[in-house]
């Protein structure tokens, strides 16, 4: 079997369906004996389906005013993450984000003058921002929030446009002005708050190990000595690993999801990422566990230019909303569609944190 994996180099089909190859397009044999936890030819073809739908289709949205599919691009250049942070905060309450306000302001009226919302997501982490095999649009937890915001402030929640951006770029594709917000499973902390601006925090989870059911590693601890261990570039997990290695071969890749594609293909013996992200990780291979227990508290927020105060404002007047009714509360609603089934017993969302300014 033959798996087609798309570089971040290659360009897209322009909406012809078929690949663009001239852009440094490569090719993996990957041995079906190496795949871990599909068990058999059926379930392999169901694999591949929901990978070919998650990773190698294009992103793409019908465009509210016409209805046809428009295309989603990567990122056209690769700019470099931030430096790597210390997990000790040096701020006081990070999560205090600017106080809630439905006042427009100029971000606000430029996002109207422009009728879309563009939203920098990711279309590949399960039950979070995936490409959903049944429809093949968007959905997942951060996907329904996205859409609460463009509703709030454009009267329509398809008024979106979605860039699916790597974990690296999230802080980059800001500052550029490639996005006005991201929602991407983003924890707030003081380093990112020196580049960027952040809502109040829309949910809490924490970092992790998960690794092959079998597997000698049993947690964020010695056992990883000479393991090799999978992050993010860019990634809180990234920095945990960097600060504490426990005698682990660090590997690091664009995007959260290539760690799962490396542990299935043994090319790595573990990953540390968000138990949250994990959890639906795991659901789709039912090969991988957590093991040991959550090393970090981490609030997810979403993140906007550092400028971009009335934005700010209005993302927390939104969440504000979201967070009302407690068992019927929009949050609730969207958790027990998406997440609950691989994250059960989330008891509701964070408490908001705010401050004067």
């Amino acid at each position: 079997m033959r798996i087609r994996v798309k570089s971040h180099a290659e360009g897209h089909d322009g909406g012809t369906g078929r690949p663009d190859r001239r852009a440094g397009a490569s090719w993996v044999r990957r041995p079906a004996a190496r795949l871990r936890g599909w068990g058999g030819v059926s379930a392999m073809a169901a694999a591949c389906a929901v990978t070919a739908a998650a990773v190698l289709l294009p992103l793409a949205h019908a465009a509210p005013e016409t209805g046809h599919p428009a295309l989603v691009r990567e990122p056209a250049s690769m700019a470099a993450a931030p430096a790597p942070w210390t997990l000790t905060d040096t701020c006081q309450d990070p999560e205090a984000s600017l106080s809630p306000s439905a006042v427009d302001g100029p971000t606000i009226e430029r996002i109207r003058k422009a009728g879309k919302l563009v939203a920098g997501v990711d279309q590949n982490s399960f039950k979070w921002g995936y490409r959903n095999p049944v429809d093949g649009r968007l959905d997942g937890f951060d996907i329904a929030l996205v859409k609460a915001i463009a509703k709030d402030i454009l009267g329509d929640e398809n008024a979106v446009i979605y860039r699916a951006i790597p974990t690296s770029q999230r802080v980059p594709a800001l500052q550029d002005g490639r996005v006005d917000v991201v929602v991407r499973t983003m924890t707030i902390n003081c380093k990112r708050l020196e580049d960027v601006a952040f809502s109040t925090a829309y949910f809490e989870a924490g970092q992790q190990v998960l690794a092959p059911k079998g597997s000698p590693i049993t947690g964020y601890d010695a056992s990883l000595k000479g393991r090799r261990i999978c992050t993010a570039a860019g990634s809180t997990a990234e920095a945990a690993l960097k600060a504490q290695p426990y005698g682990s071969v660090p590997v690091s890749v664009p995007n959260q999801l290539d760690c799962l594609v490396r542990l299935q293909l043994g090319e790595v013996d573990g990953i540390i990422t968000d138990n949250a992200l994990a959890a639906g990780q795991a659901a789709q291979d039912p090969s991988v566990r957590l093991v040991g227990s959550p090393f970090t508290k981490e609030f997810y927020g979403v993140a906007m230019k550092k400028d971009a105060s009335d934005l700010v404002r209005r993302v927390n007047k939104v969440l504000e909303n979201y967070r009302a009714g407690g068992d019927n509360s929009p949050w609730m609603q969207a958790y027990v569609t998406h997440l609950k089934p691989v994250l059960p017993g989330v008891a509701g969302p964070p408490a908001p944190k705010y401050r004067d300014g």
